[in-house]
């Protein structure tokens, strides 16, 4: 028998809005935020009381095989955060715009943008990118479109970074950073994302911005973390960040237990009678009358 949510846990409950983000940061409330890419995921968030959801473009890493995000298009992130929008009733969900899904024009930020709400019926999407992204941010907010920067580390710029580093660890480059996100913020963002700089560095951003600031490998002192499903639970084997915490190895379980039942099977195991439907004996009589 499936166990269902209580009734009065279910009635309670209200779905993640700007508002309420707004309140845990007044608050000093932090927000917990997670990547999921389907509806099970999603699910499962949903159930554990995540805040927030981030269909990320590190699906392609994750899920379609890519060796980093660039190759993933509109149409992928579209599907991928339908599927999570249909599994989840109350976290945040925010879609991320994959590379050249806004860079080149305003035009094409608002339309690509808005698929996310119409299509998929995100709450809010996120790009990367700082004050050379502001007008994109303008652009895209004045529509009514809430949406998060994400600066310091931002994977569709790997390659112009020289790989996956951390970010922010001069006074120069830190001040940069900081200059970026008031940028992000005059410009009309809702919330700044911060990734892979030193814990301190994230600090004075914090301190310095009213909009929420989030972090991901950036240390304690921000409005609420996110991390990677797939890292959190050893479905992604290439790597593992160091910013990152492993809860359960899930990886090994499915490994073990499709070893399991691929021996099974060979061994004669699987199906057991518990598995297999019955016909009764009098229609199997006659069946075997008819075909004799």
């Amino acid at each position: 028998m499936t166990e269902q949510p209580s009734s009065t846990t279910e009635q309670t409950r209200a779905k993640v809005t700007i508002p309420k983000l707004l309140q845990m940061k007044a608050e000093g409330k932090k927000a917990t935020w997670i990547t999921a890419y389907d509806f099970p995921t999603a699910q499962f968030v949903d159930q554990a009381g995540i805040d927030m959801i981030l269909v990320g473009d590190s699906v392609g890493n994750n899920v379609l095989g890519f060796t980093n995000p660039i190759p993933v298009t509109m149409d992928q992130m579209i599907s991928h955060a339908s599927a999570v929008t249909r599994g989840s009733k109350y976290a945040f969900v925010i879609g991320d715009m994959p590379f050249m899904s806004y860079q080149a024009s305003n035009e094409d930020a608002i339309r690509n943008a808005g698929r996310f709400l119409k299509e998929a019926l995100c709450d809010a999407v996120k790009l990367e990118g700082g004050a050379n992204m502001a007008d994109r941010v303008r652009a895209i907010s004045q529509m009514g479109i809430p949406v998060m920067g994400h600066l310091g580390l931002t994977p569709q710029s790997e390659s112009a970074m020289g790989g996956l580093r951390v970010q922010a660890r001069t006074a120069e480059s830190a001040k940069k950073l900081l200059d970026d996100a008031l940028a992000l913020q005059e410009a009309g963002a809702f919330a700044i994302l911060v990734e892979a700089i030193p814990g301190r560095v994230a600090q004075i951003v914090h301190r310095k911005l009213t909009i929420p600031v989030y972090g991901i490998g950036a240390g304690p002192y921000v409005d609420g973390q996110l991390l990677i499903f797939h890292d959190l639970f050893g479905l992604f084997q290439a790597y593992r960040p160091s910013f990152s915490k492993r809860y359960a190895d899930v990886g090994k379980m499915i490994v073990d237990g499709l070893s399991q039942y691929a021996t099974e099977v060979r061994e004669g195991v699987f199906p057991a009678r518990e598995h297999t439907f019955t016909i009764k004996k009098e229609e199997l009589d006659r069946l075997n009358e008819i075909v004799s």
